[in-house]
């Protein structure tokens, strides 16, 4: 028994060496692997070849690990029990297998990429409906349904109110006040009343100044008119210090004191604008004033002036003019000095150009008579549309000389000024205005004026000091120039403008044009820095005059023509709002405290600053 099984181990190694070297022995050399199909034969079937259960398991496990799957067909392995007798203590089985070649796999047979399924459940969250059925008829939109009229909203006004007071002090015992009041804000409505002060103290013998203002006003708006008008008072007052510095009077001078006194009223009625084809328009005004000042000289004037005009689609056909009545009194004269006017005009104006052409008739009657017809014509026309326009004109008028147009200009005019009535022959001018960029607007024109009787201020030194007189340039004076305007503005928190004005003259009997400059410059700002800080400034650049020449009969010396030098006098202010209702203000004027003087030993105040505090209510 030991020996058999020693044979059956040998020859199962036999078998196991020999079977994959024959395989690989036919790969080598390429022999076509034998086909098999499932047909019938005629032959006989071969002879089986019977081996033991254990032979044919082996096998198939030895050809596993060599990693070549026997091909199989079942046409061509035929399984059958063999006629040999099986040993005693083996079962009855046998198999066949047929090797013909080795496995080699094809595209067909590659497996699939296997792609593992998504596992997650993700299931879309859907919100539960809910909706409500509105109470309401759906509207048809086949036509255009009117739109209803949208109440205004209530509008917040900027200041926190209707009225407000100041008070200030300053380092030249400046005190300063301000207050005003109204009804408030009332469209058809306007009735209020303010008042201002404002005085000063220099550092020269009685260099001290006082102006005092108060008024009251109203203004109604009605359907077709509206009429306004405002009574007011005002006081200033001064004294005569202007005396040589550098020369000591001989004898002891006590300045004297001037004052002006005005009282003034002014109504006026004008019709509404209407947006209707070829209306007729009409104002008029009526306005008037008493004026005495120390010396007591006295002037009341009344004016009564309107216009009536009547649009006939592009044209405006119409007439202006006033009633000008003047007495001025004095301890050398007295005087009735009144003017009528009368100015009728037609206008007309297109896309590209405007035109007015008209007379302006005078009467002069009173101290004096005398009959004027001026011209009185503009034109414009576009060069760069919407941006410059070139404009040219052409009037002529009689200017009335006002005593207290004379002290508004120079506060130290003295007793009996001269009184004659200037008259502009015929003015020309010519020029450009309009907008360079968005923004910054300009004006520029130069201009060319005949004058009769040109006034001018010439010192009159007397034992109380400079008192001003007035002369005239009784003969015809040439007056050329030029004047230009600009306007920037930034943003609404930057407003920058200036103005620039150049003379000369030609006279006919005065040596010099005396005490008027030719050559003044302005110049302001505006910013606001945010919501509570705000800065205002100001510049004033005048040139040269000349004072005629004067007897000092302080000091008993002829004095020749005195040049009075040119100066600039910087300003400024900042307000602070502190609270909705209370503010901080700051102002100082001739920053770089300079000795100014616009009239001969009248130096203007020095370096002064002063603040307060406002309040809103």
């Amino acid at each position: 028994m030991k020996l058999r099984y020693i044979y059956t181990l040998l020859s199962l190694l036999l078998v196991l060496y020999f079977v994959p070297a024959n395989a690989q022995t036919k790969h080598k050399a390429k022999k076509t692997a034998t086909k098999t199909t499932a047909k019938k034969s005629t032959k006989p079937a071969p002879k089986k070849t019977t081996k033991p259960a254990s032979a044919p398991t082996k096998q198939k496990t030895d050809a596993k690990k060599l990693g070549d799957a026997v091909a199989k067909n079942s046409s061509d392995t035929t399984k059958a029990g063999g006629n040999k007798t099986p040993d005693k203590n083996q079962n009855a089985l046998s198999e066949e297998i047929v090797v013909t070649t080795a496995y080699k796999p094809v595209l067909a047979d590659a497996v699939k990429i296997r792609r593992n399924p998504d596992l997650e459940t993700k299931i879309p969250f859907k919100a539960p409906l809910t909706y409500t059925v509105l109470d309401k008829r759906l509207a048809q939109d086949n036509e255009i349904r009117q739109l209803d009229a949208m109440p205004m909203p209530v509008q917040q006004d900027s200041l926190p109110g209707n009225n407000y007071a100041k008070v200030g002090l300053g380092n030249l015992k400046t005190t300063y006040g301000e207050v005003y009041i109204n009804n408030g804000a009332d469209q058809a409505l306007q009735v209020g009343v303010y008042a201002k002060h404002l005085s000063e103290d220099g550092s020269l013998d009685k260099q001290d100044a006082s102006k005092n203002e108060i008024a009251v006003f109203g203004k109604s708006i009605g359907a077709t008119n509206s009429v306004s008008g405002r009574i007011d008072y005002k006081y200033n007052s001064n004294y005569f210090y202007g005396f040589n510095q550098d020369v000591p009077p001989t004898i002891a001078i006590t300045p004297q004191r001037q004052h002006f006194s005005i009282i003034g009223a002014e109504g006026e009625l004008t019709k509404n604008y209407a947006d209707v084809p070829n209306d007729f328009t009409y104002a008029f005004k009526l306005k008037g004033y008493d004026y005495s000042d120390a010396f007591k000289a006295r002037e009341s004037n009344v004016v009564l002036s309107g216009f009536l005009n009547e649009t006939i689609q592009q044209f405006y056909v119409g007439a202006s003019g006033s009633l000008d009545l003047s007495t001025q009194k004095d301890s050398a004269y007295n005087y009735g000095n009144n003017l009528v006017r009368v100015n009728p005009y037609i206008k007309f104006q297109g896309d590209n150009y405007k035109v007015d052409a008209g007379v302006n008739i005078v009467d002069e009657f009173g101290f004096k008579s005398a009959f004027y017809i001026f011209p009185s014509a503009k034109a414009e026309i576009q060069v760069i549309p919407k941006y410059v326009r070139l404009f040219v004109e052409a009037t002529g008028d009689v200017n009335k000389t006002s005593l207290l147009d004379f002290s508004t200009v120079n506060p130290f005019i003295g007793p009996n000024l001269q009184i004659k009535n200037s008259v502009d022959q015929l003015d020309l001018s010519a020029g450009l205005k309009g907008t360079l960029a968005p923004g910054l607007g300009f004006k520029a024109f130069i201009f060319r004026n005949s004058v009769k009787y040109l006034p001018m201020f010439v010192s009159n030194f007397g034992p109380a000091g400079n008192k001003y007189a007035v002369v005239y340039d009784n003969g015809k004076t040439r007056v050329n120039g030029f004047n230009g305007e600009l306007d920037y503005k930034a943003s609404e928190d930057v407003n920058i403008f200036g103005q620039v004005d150049i003379r000369s003259y030609n006279l006919s009997q005065q040596q010099e044009a005396w005490n008027l400059p030719k050559f003044k410059l302005t110049a302001g700002t505006t910013i606001r820095v945010n919501n509570q800080v705000s800065i205002t400034g100001s510049l004033l650049f005048r040139g040269s005059t000349q004072d005629a020449p004067y007897a000092d009969a302080v000091n008993l010396i002829k004095v020749t023509p005195t040049t009075i030098s040119s100066f600039a006098d910087l300003s400024g202010g900042v307000d602070y709002k502190a609270t909705s209702k209370i503010s901080v203000f700051v102002k100082v004027n001739n920053i770089l405290d300079t000795t100014n003087q616009s009239y001969l030993y009248y130096p203007d105040y020095g370096f002064n600053i002063f603040g307060g505090i406002g309040y809103s209510f």
